[in-house]
């Protein structure tokens, strides 16, 4: 019977809108009506209430289709979870550490993408018995608490797919219609359990719409949603006409609803490869129904021809101004595919099909920026590349041996030493500690106290060229943030900028401060000088040099390039920030995220 009804629906579907409109206006308007006209005089009422229940038999199918239509995604999605080499990694790696556990989480994004892509799907999770797994509300461990609920259990005890009405515990445990499927991984010898929330605004939006009061319930008896929205969540058994629906199969039956005579629809719902399912029923008076057919029942039959023939006429018109304008759009359509990316459609209205069109206008312009920013992102690519093969030609070239200016170093200390010459000595030590780091820089990150050794020396020895009365500095450090990861090289180049460049002109009294601080996760540096600070218009020059991706002398190492480094790790929210005023100094400032990723 379905292979028939898709057949149907798939020719159907190939008749242009024109005749669809004009087939379905005979079909279900003008022969219904004139035969309900010739029998107006003898049998209207019935005629009427037939109607109606027809009518809300109708509705209940097409809500029962809807229902399908919202719950097809996570059946499909759990279709694809189910032979997911990914997800089978996922939940069965041994991991050894929470570094392990986030990498993979944060590599496997399926559940949050399929949240994000379908309406239908209000949250996904899976339980698993994997101990060394985290909880982040996408993979649970299985507790005793999870074992005990009677959908585990079901869902443990019979493959295929269920449904169930109850409690998610990652949404304040509110209830929810969930798919519930087991899934086996052979290969590991274990098992897990997936489940997938429907979302419940796409449920009640659509039985919201209804004329009648209809409800969609489990096979426990639950509400999982009502055109009533206080009987979401009640159990039927609750309602008056509950108890004569026990042993009810799918049907029409007249019942009495709240004191008045009613008529119930019944239709269940099994969607495939399920092993249980949900009723839909819909609700409605016969009252409601037939006091306005007592009041039209002289109505003639030519009235009834004559608004045919008019609505026939406007059905036509109407059909012929919808082919026109759909075949306009269709042109435009057509250019578009053929590549052309400069098309504008002109199909006028605020209808569908002119909110359409506004739509397809909007695209064309989206498609056009995104591949300007796909030719602008491989130029860049490509002037990185370049750059750091320079870089590297630059560091291979200008390498020295070592082991052989360790050695001269060492020795020079060592001789300032035994002459007494203690701070000599500790200068050349301090400047011997630097060229190491230096030569030991790497493309890996290295420990925040690190990189402020490194500081640490510069600054003493620029102190010692300058002297005390010339150059001080204060290193403020949060002790929270000395062993988190930073890139090499990011924050010596600022405090070499300081004492270059903001202090050149400064005869006594230099002042250079570097403060770090870790707040909410995210690593806050400063540096900042007392120097002669920077002109509005230079300082527009540099922030402009700092996004220019074309390397030029003046920019090879320095700000720019510590700029553009973080901006590449990090993002662009976590490139410098420059502040100053001329005569009162300079501050450079950045932040970055503690945990390494990128900023959301």
């Amino acid at each position: 019977m379905m292979t028939g009804i898709r057949a149907l629906a798939l020719r159907i579907n190939n008749i242009r809108i024109k005749k669809k409109l004009i087939f379905s206006f005979i079909l279900v308007v003008f022969v219904p009506v004139l035969i309900v006209g010739v029998f107006l005089t003898v049998a209207f009422r019935q005629n009427v209430l037939d109607q109606a229940t027809q009518q809300i038999t109708n509705n209940v199918e097409r809500i029962k289709k809807q229902t399908l239509d919202v719950i097809r995604m996570p059946i499909e999605i759990s279709d694809k979870l189910l032979v997911d080499s990914r997800l089978t990694n996922v939940v069965n790696t041994h991991y050894n550490s929470t570094f392990e556990v986030v990498k993979a989480f944060w590599d496997y994004r399926d559940f949050r993408d399929y949240i994000r892509l379908y309406s239908e799907v209000y949250n996904v999770r899976f339980y698993t018995t994997n101990m060394t797994i985290l909880d982040n509300w996408e993979f649970l461990k299985v507790t005793p608490a999870t074992t005990d609920e009677d959908w585990y259990i079901a869902a443990m005890e019979q493959d295929g797919i269920h449904w169930g009405y109850f409690a998610d515990e990652t949404k304040n445990n509110q209830n929810y219609l969930s798919l519930i499927r087991k899934i086996t991984f052979p290969t590991y010898r274990s098992s897990g359990v997936l489940v997938i929330g429907v979302n419940p605004v796409e449920l009640n939006a659509m039985i919201s719409e209804e004329p009648f009061d209809t409800m969609i319930i489990d096979d426990n008896g639950y509400m999982i949603a009502a055109k009533n929205p206080d009987w979401v969540g009640k159990n039927i058994s609750e309602l008056d006409f509950a108890s004569q629906l026990t042993d009810k199969v799918a049907g029409t039956y007249e019942f009495k609803f709240e004191g008045k005579s009613s008529k119930i629809v019944v239709e269940d719902l099994l969607p495939e490869s399920s092993n249980n399912g949900l009723k839909i029923i819909s609700v409605f008076t016969i009252e409601s129904i037939v006091s306005g057919a007592n009041r039209i029942s002289l109505l003639g039959f030519g009235i009834i021809m004559v608004s045919l023939v008019i609505a026939f006429v406007l059905i036509y018109i109407f059909s012929v101004m919808l082919a026109k304008r759909m075949l306009l759009l269709n042109k435009d359509l057509n250019k578009v595919a053929m590549g052309d990316f400069n098309v504008i459609s002109h199909v006028s209205g605020n209808d569908e099909i002119g909110i359409l069109s506004k739509q397809f206008n909007n695209m064309v312009v989206s498609i056009r920026g995104l591949m300007d920013e796909v030719a602008e992102s491989h130029k860049q690519q490509a002037q990185l590349q370049l750059r750091q093969k320079e870089i590297k030609l630059k560091m291979m070239a200008s390498q020295i041996n070592p082991h052989f200016l360790f050695n001269a170093l060492e020795s020079i200390r060592m001789k300032a030493h035994i002459k007494g010459e203690t701070e000599i000595s500790s200068i050349v030590r301090m400047l011997g500690k630097m060229i190491r780091r230096n030569l030991e820089v790497g493309s890996r990150k290295i420990a925040l106290k690190d990189e402020l050794e490194m500081v640490r020396c510069y600054l003493e020895i620029q102190k010692f060229r300058y002297g005390n009365e010339r150059l001080t500095f204060r290193l403020d450090i949060d002790d929270s943030s000395q062993n988190i990861e930073i890139p090499p090289l990011i924050i010596q180049p600022l405090i070499e900028n300081a004492v270059v460049h903001g202090l050149e002109n400064i005869a006594e009294g230099g002042f250079v401060s570097l403060t770090t601080q870790v707040k909410e996760q995210v690593l806050c540096i400063e540096v900042a000088d007392n120097g002669v600070g920077i002109s509005g218009e230079k300082l527009g020059q540099i922030n402009e040099a700092l996004l220019d991706m074309e390397e030029e002398a003046e920019y090879r190492i320095g700000l720019r390039n510590v700029h553009q480094r973080l901006v590449m790790i990090y993002g662009e929210d976590c490139g410098l920030r420059i502040t100053s005023e001329p005569g009162e100094g300079t501050r450079i400032n950045f932040e970055i995220p503690t945990g390494g990723h990128p900023f959301a």
